[in-house]
């Protein structure tokens, strides 16, 4: 559980750098995470979309941070303005004119294990650092 020193820095952080992935680079981010032990999570975004910017910022705080950095590997992927890596959120089932930011937690299997729910974080200025951290417990399999 967070507390009331658990909170949100700013400025917020801008975790998304504008490189075009093939859907080589991210079997490779998701088979090499599943291989190191940890879980593979690849968010979609962008650093003009304050929810993006909200939910990263709530990943740097510490506790959950350090939780985060033991159980997962994270992976931005940047989309700009829709210009950029949209294919690929097809290639995980997911239509990509249904906004940002989408989070997709792997399992060891190498599936995702979240696909009814990738669209809740679109609106994550509407909720709150807890119920992200909860999130990330509730995705967590080891």
């Amino acid at each position: 559980m967070l507390n009331d020193d658990d909170k949100l820095a700013t400025p917020l952080p801008l975790p998304y750098d504008g490189k075009i992935y093939s859907i080589g680079e991210l079997n490779d981010f998701v088979s090499g995470s599943i291989a190191s032990g940890k879980q593979p999570i690849i968010i979609f975004g962008a650093n003009w979309c304050p929810d993006c910017r909200i939910f990263s910022g709530t990943m740097d705080i510490p506790k959950i941070s350090k939780f985060i950095d033991k159980k997962f590997n994270i992976l931005y992927i940047d989309v700009l303005r829709y210009e950029i890596n949209m294919q690929l959120m097809e290639e995980y089932g997911i239509p990509s004119e249904e906004g940002i930011p989408r989070v997709l937690v792997f399992d060891k299997d190498k599936n995702v294990i979240n696909n009814s729910n990738t669209t809740e974080w679109r609106t994550a200025r509407d909720r709150t650092s807890q119920e992200i951290f909860n999130f990330f417990q509730d995705m967590s399999i080891n």
